[in-house]
């Protein structure tokens, strides 16, 4: 990723709309370059359409939407870390390089973990009652 002449801003944003400008950049380059975040992304989705087809309750909608932003949050950490790691490193391996994105890593996997722990939760008694009945 090359920044443009005219992006090297290396002071503090001095407002918000300048903050709110770059965060959507973030977004928006963590989204066009992570495969996995575009995975996240459709299976969030798809979650989120499930939950609506289900008619889950307010509580239940609080836990997914918690549960799929934690997912998409530890991705873009996971991804922060590991570019900070090349960009150090210079793309050579190093064995705390290796420690810092397997353990970036793992906390995507933990994350991932507990959103489907809280989609079986939510979603697994509704598919059985479906297919069971009561």
């Amino acid at each position: 990723m090359i920044m443009a002449w005219n992006d090297k801003q290396t002071e503090k944003n001095r407002c918000f709309f300048q903050s709110l400008i770059h965060a959507l950049r973030g977004l928006k380059t963590v989204v066009e370059e992570e495969r996995n975040m575009r995975y996240h992304l459709f299976l969030g989705t798809s979650a989120i359409v499930l939950g609506f087809i289900c008619h889950i309750s307010k509580y239940e909608w609080l836990w997914l939407v918690c549960a799929i932003v934690l997912v998409l949050m530890a991705e873009m950490a996971n991804t922060a870390f590991e570019v900070l790691v090349d960009l150090v490193t210079n793309k050579t391996y190093h064995p705390l390089a290796k420690k810092i994105k397997d353990m970036s890593a793992g906390m995507v996997l933990l994350s991932a973990f507990f959103a489907l722990f809280v989609g079986m939760v939510i979603f697994l008694p509704k598919i059985i009652h479906v297919w069971f009945g009561n």
